[in-house]
């Protein structure tokens, strides 16, 4: 967990240095940086700034860590602080977690520690090493992680209390034996990069070990349909999750949706389902396996969903009931205050959890040994560069920076609970064009 205390002078040159330098420790050696690091949303100051917070669990003082350089979502966003004689004090006190369950005393409550918790990322588009480091590390920090439609491996079983397991349309891996391990259950009827696209894993990442979990056929493409086939109403969506409820009865149901325009009905038809947890996956979200024509023309911005749903819950007098997620492009502890500003109760993360392991946003994601981190791969040699105790360790350290950042947040505000901030969007401000924050 982080502490007070400043990152060592040596730290602080050797990321400085990297900036200016392009080159990249991964704890493994030194590998150069190819130049196009980056893009405008995860600009290279960004992903610099998330492996400083990954080694430090702190924040740095050089480097740009709240936005990138995009030109408009949250990039465009900021907060109206008060002057710094009203912040509330430099400590603990602040608190940031975050109920899960709000309509259901049967079942489970659910306090996480933050307002975040892990996406999901299924066997197959990531390695076993990455999804027991996410476990380990939500385990370890009071949140939670999501096993993605691929399936549920062994080494998860032990930090199982904080693995939620998702069923999606192609039903990979569902067992119900994972579902009953699980705190919560996730049902995906559609990812915000492509929405009705459906998922893909392409047949060089579906490896021998990959195939038997998602009992498919080895090195063959897999594809996941749009939509669930056997849902078509919300009596049919109920059916669904009043199957995951029976089967395990005190787990949450999360219902995981992409941002059409008519999302707010969507998300009122999953309330009545059943849903404890309405997931919005906005347009930006995905990994470099996403095709940028779907995630740049299809979904809603997570930014404007947030408030459209937010908005009609209230007006349906249900909006205390659920707790709306946003994900879909979510970055750094900024952006997560800001779509709780907006709306939301609190964020998914993925990429972030994955830049915080050394991703460099190559986008080669979808090729069976196109990360040459590995990461986004099965590959049995590539693998071996992540290993959970280091890879839990990162992300621990990038959710301390993430906690600290959110207090922070909240003192100049003066708020003490990171409740009273959604909705609050009169403390956000729009910033003009060439206006810089």
């Amino acid at each position: 967990m982080a502490t007070s205390k400043s990152p060592s002078p040596a730290v602080v040159e050797k990321v400085t240095h990297y900036l200016h330098n392009g080159f990249h420790d991964r704890s493994h050696g030194v590998e150069e940086i190819p130049p196009a690091l980056g893009d405008a949303r995860w600009t290279p100051e960004l992903i610099l700034s998330t492996w400083y917070a990954a080694e430090t669990g702190l924040p740095p003082n050089d480097l740009e860590h709240q936005v990138g350089h995009s030109g408009g979502g949250f990039d465009k966003l900021d907060f109206k602080f008060l002057p710094e004689n009203d912040w509330l004090s430099n400590d603990d006190s602040i608190s940031t977690s975050m109920i899960l369950n709000r309509r259901d005393p049967t079942r489970r409550k659910l306090k996480l520690s933050i307002p975040v918790y892990g996406g999901g990322m299924s066997y197959g588009s990531v390695s076993e090493e990455v999804m027991v480091s996410r476990a380990r590390a939500a385990s370890e920090f009071g949140t939670l992680t999501c096993t993605g439609e691929g399936g549920y491996p062994d080494g998860l079983l032990p930090y199982k209390d904080n693995v939620i397991t998702q069923i999606a349309t192609g039903l990979f891996g569902v067992r119900e034996e994972t579902i009953k391990n699980s705190p919560m259950v996730e049902f995906k009827y559609a990812q915000g990069a492509k929405p009705g696209l459906g998922g893909h894993l392409l047949g060089d990442k579906s490896t021998t070990a990959v195939a038997n979990m998602r009992e498919s056929v080895p090195w063959v493409s897999l594809f996941s349909p749009f939509p669930f086939h056997s849902v078509y109403s919300v009596e049919d969506h109920k059916k669904h999750l009043d199957w995951a409820m029976i089967i395990n009865p005190d787990a949450l149901i999360s219902v995981k949706v992409s941002t059409p325009t008519d999302v707010d009905m969507v998300a009122v038809g999953s309330y009545y389902a059943g849903a404890h947890v309405i997931h919005l996956d906005g347009s930006y979200g995905g990994t470099g396996a996403a095709p940028e024509i779907a995630k740049k023309n299809i979904a809603m911005p997570i930014e404007l969903a947030v408030p459209k749903v937010h908005k009609h819950l209230v007006s349906e007098g249900i909006r205390d009931e659920v707790t709306l997620i946003a994900s879909g492009g979510i970055r750094t502890a900024h952006d997560i205050a800001k779509a709780i500003a907006l709306g939301a109760d609190g964020c998914v993360l993925g990429t972030s959890e994955l830049v915080s392991m050394g991703c460099t946003r190559c986008s080669n994601c979808e090729r069976g040994r196109g990360c040459p981190f590995g990461l986004t791969t099965t590959d049995p040699e590539l693998k071996e560069w992540i290993h959970p105790d280091w890879g839990s360790q990162r992300i621990v350290n990038f959710y301390s920076s993430v906690q600290w950042q959110l207090r922070e947040i909240l003192r100049k505000l003066g708020l003490d609970n990171v409740s009273d901030l959604r909705g609050r969007v009169d403390l956000l401000r729009y910033l003009p064009r060439g206006f810089e924050v």
